[in-house]
C-alpha cells in the first residue's frame, strides 16, 4: 500500500486582513506603478537594439500605465515612453531603408 497526498481543493482568495487599510493598498499600488515604470525603461532601452517591433509598444503601454497609476518614478516612466517611441522610429527608419523588418549589418 502506498501513501498518496490528499487532493486539495483550490481555496478562494482570502479577503485582505483588517490591518490592510487604504494606506497599505496605496503603497502597493505605487510600488506596482514603480515596477511598471522601471520595466518600461528597460524594455525601451533593450528595444533600441533588438525586437523593437515588440518591445517599443510594450514600453509605451507600461509607461502610460505607470503614469496613470501615479508612479513616484515619473522620470523613469517618461524615459520609458520616449524610448518606446524611439524604438518605433528606429523601426520605421529600418523599414524605409531596407524595405523589410530586419537588421542588416553587412554591405
Amino acid at each position: 500500500m502506498t501513501l498518496t497526498a490528499t487532493a486539495r481543493r483550490p481555496e478562494a482568495a482570502a479577503p485582505p486582513p483588517a490591518s490592510c487599510g487604504p494606506a497599505a493598498l496605496a503603497r502597493r499600488s505605487t510600488r506596482d506603478a514603480d515596477g511598471l515604470a522601471v520595466a518600461s525603461f528597460v524594455l525601451g532601452l533593450v528595444g533600441l537594439l533588438v525586437m523593437n517591433i515588440l518591445l517599443g509598444p510594450a514600453a509605451i503601454v507600461m509607461a502610460i500605465l505607470a503614469l496613470a497609476r501615479s508612479t513616484s518614478r515619473r522620470g523613469r516612466a517618461l524615459l520609458g515612453l520616449a524610448l518606446g517611441v524611439a524604438d518605433l522610429v528606429v523601426l520605421a527608419l529600418l523599414v524605409t531603408g531596407n524595405g523589410v523588418v530586419a537588421w542588416n549589418f553587412g554591405g
